[in-house]
């Protein structure tokens, strides 16, 4: 069996000073997915033995970027989705293995106002076509904080935030297609009907704290790997972000 993690950690280097390599020895997992390192190459040095890292850094400072700590070394390692327009903000790592691929991904934000919503939809059709691909070649285990609370369920506030970045009609159809496209989502394969487990609270009024938060932290499989799927979790009591750690246990 295989433990996988995936956190989007908000800047690697203040979450370190804030635990995580406490986490990484205590949640002995075979592979941590990051997002929003928000780091330069050469910016940290993380003494991971037992690990493989890859980085995909983003190419302005202190914004976006991405890793993988795995076990176990990959066939191949690709960064980015191959799209020249996509792949300047270090969003996407993706590790080949025997029986599947593993892709980190870190979504867009679709920004105040919406600014960034045409963009983010040509990344969603883009992202989709790329996991299509990869699943050409074999199954596909894709992670990461991609900015989208797909149903009411997976948000505290759906009716005020309807519209708003991350809940709106476009970005929950894009998600949908994903779906539709032949993935799952892990979480709720487990736990369909589960209220108020989230994976990001904003940092502002103190919404963790009252558990105002949204679930846009996702493990995603091909449906073919579905009955490799051994439990799924969401570790709302890790601090260290204003995200948590999810997690997906699945059979080789």
């Amino acid at each position: 069996m295989k433990r996988l993690i995936s956190w989007n950690v908000n800047g690697l280097r203040a979450c370190v000073g804030k635990g995580f390599l406490d986490f990484v020895r205590e949640i002995d997992a075979d592979a941590i997915c990051l997002q929003e390192t928000k780091l330069l190459e050469g910016q940290i040095h993380l003494e991971l033995p037992a690990y493989h890292q890859y980085w995909n850094y983003e190419e302005r400072r202190g914004y976006s970027g991405t890793a993988i700590f795995t076990r176990e070394e990959p066939l191949t390692v690709s960064y980015g989705l191959g799209i020249e327009e996509h792949d300047h903000e270090g969003r996407v790592i993706t590790l080949e293995y025997q029986n599947w691929y593993l892709v980190t991904c870190y979504t867009p934000n679709s920004k105040n106002e919406l600014a960034r919503l045409p963009y983010r939809m040509e990344w969603e059709d883009a992202f989709r076509a790329y996991l299509k691909g990869l699943e050409e070649t074999k199954p596909v285990i894709f992670c990461g904080d991609l900015n989208v609370a797909h149903r009411e369920i997976d948000l505290k506030n759906p009716q005020s935030n309807h519209k708003n970045a991350g809940f709106t009609d476009e970005e929950r159809g894009k998600f949908s297609a994903l779906l539709t496209a032949g993935f799952v989502d892990t979480f709720r394969y487990f736990y369909p009907d589960q209220k108020d487990i989230y994976s990001w609270w904003s940092y502002r009024f103190r919404a963790r704290e009252r558990n105002a938060g949204w679930r846009i932290d996702y493990f995603c499989v091909s449906q073919c790997l579905t009955d490799k799927l051994v439990s799924a979790a969401i570790h709302t009591e890790v601090t260290g972000s204003d995200h948590c750690p999810v997690e997906l246990c699945v059979e080789e």
